[in-house]
């Protein structure tokens, strides 16, 4: 116990303080980190007023000239491990079943904000937290979500249906209680798209959900039928980021749900990026996380 006080004390001295609960995501933006390393590269293509961009992507830059160990350790320069003061390897109950998360930030009080990563088949927990793969890009997040005062998590789920759903719902439900009016992202990772959709189209979890950010991932036109996409309805801004070569999921059927998305609700929140030439995991190495949140805490509820 006096190692958890101990860190607590620690998270309240390095973050932003707290604001009262009800403005705590008022003005919230997250602040320049090393933008010069991860911003998008050349745009090749724009469409839908910006809301579609096909930018450029190389593996000889952005992977072999960024990694030390290409796919598996970054450069320094990308990675800061600041953040390793403040995080932890912690534990959610839900229906009697024990699952771990790391959690990076206000994990114990209340958070200026929540982002959350699903990881796809095959994949724990330490993905999402792993701050060298990726090209760094997982580390980017973290520091720029502990930084403004947030909690980043990264939780394990027993599966992609009912449990899992049930699982990052009530882990979702546990932080909004701690931190009224923080606002939540939920980020997925390839097949954990599933998951993303099926907390979307829970009434109480999309309460919850101020973002969606799938990357190499799947669609839901069941989407489509809920309550962010009807009149008057709350929308829920979509990020989907996908690379033009990926042999597990086509990119056009991303277009498809991003043009039948404009075409029954001109205007609604949702941007895609394509990775020209990008394979299954080049979006979570490349996706912009600044720009996305940033967009998404200005679009909430809008």
């Amino acid at each position: 116990m006096a190692g958890a006080r101990a860190l607590a004390l620690l998270a309240t001295l390095l973050l932003p303080a707290a604001l009262p609960a009800p403005a705590l995501a008022d003005g919230l933006r997250l602040a320049p980190y090393k933008d010069e390393l991860f911003q998008y590269g050349k745009v090749l293509e724009s469409a839908s007023n910006g809301d579609f961009r096909i930018v450029d992507y190389d593996e000889l830059r952005d992977i072999n000239g960024r990694d030390e160990i290409p796919e598996r350790k970054a450069q320094g320069k990308y990675v800061s491990l600041k953040t390793k003061r403040v995080e932890d390897h912690l534990t959610y109950k839900v229906g009697g079943r024990s699952l771990k998360y790391v959690g990076a930030g206000a994990t114990r009080g209340p958070a200026r904000m929540i982002v959350i990563y699903l990881h796809g088949q095959n994949g724990t927990r330490f993905q999402g937290a792993d701050d060298w793969t990726f090209g760094g890009n997982f580390n980017r997040v973290k520091n720029m979500t502990v930084a403004a005062g947030g909690a980043y998590l990264s939780p394990d789920f027993s599966d992609f249906e009912a449990n899992g759903t049930a699982e990052i719902k009530a882990l979702m439900l546990d932080y909004a209680a701690r931190s009224p009016g923080a606002p939540i992202f939920v980020a997925c990772g390839s097949y954990g798209g599933k998951l993303c959709w099926s907390l979307a189209r829970d009434p109480e979890a999309a309460s919850m959900i101020s973002g969606l950010i799938l990357l190499g991932s799947l669609n839901d036109p069941g989407f489509l039928k809920t309550a962010a996409m009807k009149k008057g309805g709350r929308p829920i801004p979509i990020f989907l980021g996908h690379g033009s070569r990926d042999p597990i999921i086509d990119w056009k059927t991303q277009q498809a749900f991003f043009d039948s998305v404009h075409k029954k609700m001109p205007g609604y929140p949702i941007k895609f990026v394509l990775f020209q030439d990008g394979n299954h995991g080049t979006p979570i190495r490349m996706t912009d996380w600044r720009e996305t949140l940033n967009w998404m805490l200005t679009t909430d509820g809008k």
